[in-house]
């Protein structure tokens, strides 16, 4: 028996943006950098650039009789956006609607069914907060948005 969905749920969410079509030609990593990365926009999924957690997770009985229990987990997200040029603007449009293609991915839809479940791993995932960060680097203007993927499962 499973004692987390934590780590299929994961999985499940790279997959699923892997596939989105809003997001060809943007970088999805699963968790933090590697490398210096030239790809002006990615997603991360299990990574923001501060102390956070990749995912925060409690449990808690479902029921008298502690046969199953009910979890509930955050997974922590970034998406960047950034450019050689010092205008913002775009950039700050651009990353919000990289996050905009991760929500939209998180519904479900005829061709999708299972997205808001990420493919049966949970009962049900979704955006719950984000803070958009905005700063001038030496490669140019960045826009960043650490985001939270809520999600609640029975395991």
């Amino acid at each position: 028996m499973a004692t987390s969905r934590v780590p299929a749920a994961v999985d499940a969410l790279l997959a699923i943006l892997g596939a989105a079509p809003g997001l060809d030609g943007v970088l999805v990593l699963d968790g933090p950098p590697t490398v210096n990365l030239t790809s002006p926009e990615r997603i991360y999924v299990g990574w923001q650039p501060s102390e956070s957690p990749a995912v925060t997770l409690a449990q808690d009985f479902n029921a008298a009789g502690a046969r199953t229990r009910d979890e509930e987990f955050t997974i922590n997200c970034y998406a960047e956006a950034w450019s050689g040029g010092t205008d913002m603007q775009p950039q700050r449009v651009r990353v919000f609607e990289l996050v905009a293609v991760v929500e939209d991915a998180l519904r479900a839809t005829e061709a999708a069914p299972e997205a808001p479940t990420l493919d049966g791993t949970v009962l049900w995932a979704h955006i719950t907060s984000g803070d958009l960060a905005q700063d001038q680097t030496t490669d140019g203007a960045r826009a960043g948005l650490p985001f939270a993927v809520s999600c609640r499962a029975r395991i």
